[in-house]
Parts: structure tokens; sequence; C-alpha cells
């Protein structure tokens, strides 16, 4: 059973970032899923797959997998990029005047 260690990304329903703080820990799938020959539904005899630890730092989530001998892998968060803008930017003679035009060169 292989744990995943990593810190989530926001969800593409929140513009803030709620919830990505802490770091989780979720277990790879180990039984294959199968399909219910009533209902047509999958299904899996492996309840690890829906458990999910939340810790407030990566130490801590680590600490637990040594602690409890299980094998994982970190997963590093990607950073988001900053680009800072102004308001004025809007309006500037230099910026781009339209769709399929290229900007005003700077004197």
């Amino acid at each position: 059973m292989q744990a995943i260690i990593y810190q989530p990304a926001r969800t593409a329903m929140q513009s803030g970032r709620a919830k990505t703080k802490q770091w989780l820990i979720q277990f790879d799938q180990e039984a294959a899923r199968k399909i219910d020959p009533l209902m047509g539904w999958t299904s899996s005899a492996d309840t690890k797959q829906q458990l999910q630890l939340r810790f407030d730092s990566r130490d801590a989530a680590i600490a637990f997998c040594d602690k409890h001998g299980l094998p994982y892998d970190v997963r590093e968060p990607h950073r988001r990029k900053v680009r800072p803008k102004s308001y004025a930017e809007n309006f500037s003679y230099y910026s781009v005047r339209g769709p399929g035009t290229t900007p005003l060169p700077r004197p």
C-alpha cells in the first residue's frame, strides 16, 4: 500500500485558496474495481482508497508514515506565478490595441 503525500491545489469552483494549506495523505488503489452485473455500478473491496488524512505540515505527514511503516511518495506543490499589474495598464497607450494586433513600440 503506497501512500501519496501532497498539498491540494485550489478547485476550479473557488477563487480563494481555502483548504490548500494542509497536507493530505491518500492511498493508492490495491484491488481492481469490478462492475456489478445487476446494476452496472463500479465497486471495489479496497476501502483504503476512500481514506484521506489531513496534516498541518509535510513533516507531520512523513512522520505519520514512518511511524506506521507505510511507504510514501511526496509530491511537491506547484507554486503560483504572480504577475503584478496595475489598473492603469488597461488604458495604456503601449498596451495591445485589440485582438490579433501587436503592441505599439515604446519610444
